[in-house]
């Protein structure tokens, strides 16, 4: 090597590992803005006893998933009242179904619309809500999406 490479290298090591003190700094520099005071927030409980970490037991609560059955009632519940209403544009894919989801939708419109028509808005939305949640059963019971060409 030559007297030359030597200021080079040195300056290519200061440069990153300024780099790295300042990327660290911005990662830790940042307080827990949820804080009332600004101090850190409280970590895992499995980080106790670990600088920064919990003191206590508690831990968030595991989150919630909702499954494909219930998911599949609540969108095809809220596309079915707004289609009995007239309240919809599009078709089944701006409502963000699928093509069997779209098939329960017509199914509970039809089942309801003897009811909408009486001027019975509740035995109209109980219909729905009855045929919406037995056809979403039936269809995940039996594969849900993906079986079958535009499922």
């Amino acid at each position: 090597m030559t007297a030359g490479g030597t200021p080079r290298t040195a300056a290519l090591l200061g440069f990153g590992l300024g780099l790295a003190l300042l990327t660290g700094g911005l990662l830790t520099g940042c307080g827990d803005s949820s804080a009332p005071d600004g101090a850190p927030g409280e970590a895992p409980s499995g980080m106790a006893g670990v600088p920064g970490g919990a003191t206590t037991g508690t831990r968030s609560p595991t989150p919630e998933t909702t499954s494909p059955q219930d998911l599949c009632t609540r969108i095809v519940t809220y596309w079915s009242r707004r289609q009995l209403k007239d309240d919809t544009y599009g078709d089944y894919q701006s409502m963000g179904l699928s093509n069997g989801q779209y098939e329960i939708l017509m199914d509970a419109v039809d089942a309801a619309r003897a009811e909408w028509k009486r001027g019975d808005t509740k035995a109209a939305e109980r219909s729905i809500d009855r045929t919406a949640r037995t056809g979403c059963e039936k269809w995940y019971r039996n594969g849900g999406p993906g079986k079958g060409p535009w499922q």
